[in-house]
């Protein structure tokens, strides 16, 4: 049965979440992706803020496709996570509680994720239609001359996702092929 969850994430909640949940997240999420980490990475040099409230945020890794008549948004599929990895520790000490994307992420962004208490969640590749059901609203937030890679607010209700990486540092990317190596194992016997 998934656990539903709000978003801007309580750390109680993050703290509440196991590597394997299934969740059905509502409430606010942020869009960004490369070319917005290289940018908020110039602010926090420059000792400027990000232009969102990042304390218990959670950012959502797409660029989503335009909106097609009759609808707030395209396909809203995730992108790969990795390339974001070389600003997410900041942004994790800065408040964010949460990630959406694909695939794995690095030492030491999992080591971030343990210090500052968050969660990353996986999100089916390409079921990008099917997740821009669960939004219902977009704004933009900033730079939209990035176009698909603007940042944009999304209001969703029960976004379906997979904690892959909890606060305790658990990775569903390590867990499910131990689990199944035993569970074959078991069979063999």
């Amino acid at each position: 049965m998934p656990i539903p969850i709000s978003a801007p994430l309580s750390i109680e909640t993050v703290r509440n979440l196991r590597a394997g949940d299934s969740v059905l997240l509502s409430g606010t999420v942020y869009t960004a992706r490369d070319a917005a980490h290289r940018r908020f990475r110039a602010l926090l040099e420059a000792g400027e803020p990000l232009p969102f409230p990042i304390e218990g945020a959670v950012l959502y890794y797409v660029g989503p496709t335009p909106a097609p008549p009759g609808r707030v948004i395209g396909a809203a599929g995730p992108t790969t996570s990795y390339r974001m990895d070389a600003d997410t520790p900041a942004l994790l000490r800065l408040g964010l509680r949460g990630m959406i994307g694909k695939g794995r992420r690095g030492d030491e962004v999992i080591e971030a994720m343990r210090e500052t208490g968050a969660v990353y969640f996986g999100a089916i590749g390409g079921a990008g239609a099917l997740l821009a059901k669960c939004v219902r609203s977009v704004e933009t937030v900033c730079y939209p001359d990035l176009g698909t890679e603007a940042v944009r607010r999304l209001e969703v209700v029960d976004l379906p996702l997979t904690v892959v990486i909890d606060a305790a540092g658990r990775n569903l990317y390590e867990l499910g092929p131990e689990e199944y190596r035993r569970s074959r194992a078991r069979r063999e016997a």
